[in-house]
């Protein structure tokens, strides 16, 4: 076992230079947000989507938009609106008068990269349309079924203090998204180096500096990392501990939690670290890594109760006393 976690070791080691470039060329544009690049490339390795979360002005979608071009692929940014149609997005059908027949014409989800923009501001019938895309990578228009084209990605922004024109995403959506990023302000040193880099007149842009096959290949070796199943319990503890607290000694966040996190988000947090693990060059996962990704992968799966909300209690609450109540193996 130890000689093939070194081979892999090896291999990820000749692999990852690529992600190292993506790094790099994002850090051109963006200042700071080391920790959204890390989370958008661990969705990128862990083939899933990301939902954004954070107050107007934080580069969410520059962010989004500047990592979509370092990769040599497909990029379409859809900005919700209140009056978008589920045909602006998935295509419809077409009637030809030549042929006398009709045809698809496929929608903007038909890439590789979607920016979902600001994806609250668009009511229920848009936003389910993407729940067959995003968990089924396909599209149906009429009677035809279209398989999307790998690698395919949702990263969808929100803002979360504006509610005047916005609706609520159904949670069958919100699962299906591996994680949900909160962004917060830069510190006044980056802040800095925005003002002396956004106000000379010189906008940086990012050039492609990886391949569709690197990713590939990457997506494919953080499948074959080793993970221990003393790891594995403890993920599945920690998404179990949302459902029956009391099991693990939380018994006080029973009247707390409404419903606790579905099976998805125990392979969610699988993938999710095995991602996580190879962005740090490892060829097995530890419970580091776990903890690394926990948060993203719960805190949107976690429903919290009416007593909770009274009590002040968030849903990120309940998972942080969670994984620092969960045994650690």
């Amino acid at each position: 076992m130890a000689s093939e976690i070194d081979a892999l070791a090896e291999e990820i080691k000749r692999r990852r230079p690529f992600l190292d470039r993506i790094r790099e060329e994002v850090g051109r544009v963006i200042v700071g947000q080391r920790r959204m690049v890390d989370r958008l490339l661990t969705a990128l390795l862990a083939d899933g989507h990301v939902l954004v979360e954070g107050v107007p002005g934080l580069a969410k979608t520059l962010t989004v938009r500047t990592l979509a071009a370092t990769l040599d692929t497909g990029f379409q940014r859809l900005q919700f609106t209140p009056d978008l149609l589920p045909a602006d997005i998935i295509g419809t059908m077409v009637y030809d008068e030549h042929e006398r027949s009709f045809y698809a014409k496929k929608g903007p989800i038909f890439s590789n990269l979607i920016l979902a923009d600001e994806i609250n501001r668009a009511p229920a019938k848009v936003q389910s349309a993407l729940l067959e895309a995003m968990q089924e990578r396909q599209v149906t228009i009429g009677e035809e079924t279209f398989t999307l084209q790998e690698p395919f990605l949702v990263m969808a922004t929100q803002n979360p203090i504006e509610q005047e024109g916005t609706y609520p995403l159904p949670e069958a959506q919100v699962d299906r998204f591996m994680l949900k990023l909160k962004v917060d302000y830069p510190d006044s040193e980056e802040e800095l180096h925005i003002l002396q880099r956004w106000t000379t007149g010189q906008v940086p842009s990012a050039r492609p500096v990886a391949s569709v096959e690197e990713l590939e290949a990457a997506r494919e070796l953080v499948l074959d990392l080793y993970i221990d199943e003393r790891v594995q319990r403890y993920i599945v503890n920690l998404v179990c501990a949302t459902r029956d607290p009391g099991l693990y000694d939380l018994a006080r966040l029973d009247p707390l939690i409404e419903y606790g996190a579905s099976p998805r988000a125990t392979i969610y947090l699988t993938l999710a670290a095995k991602a996580n693990a190879f962005l740090e060059g490892r060829g097995y996962v530890t419970p580091d890594d776990v903890l690394a990704v926990v948060m993203d992968v719960l805190r949107h799966r976690v429903i919290v109760s009416y007593e909770a909300e009274a009590e002040q209690v968030s849903a990120e609450d309940v998972v942080r006393m969670i994984f620092n109540t969960v045994e650690v193996p």
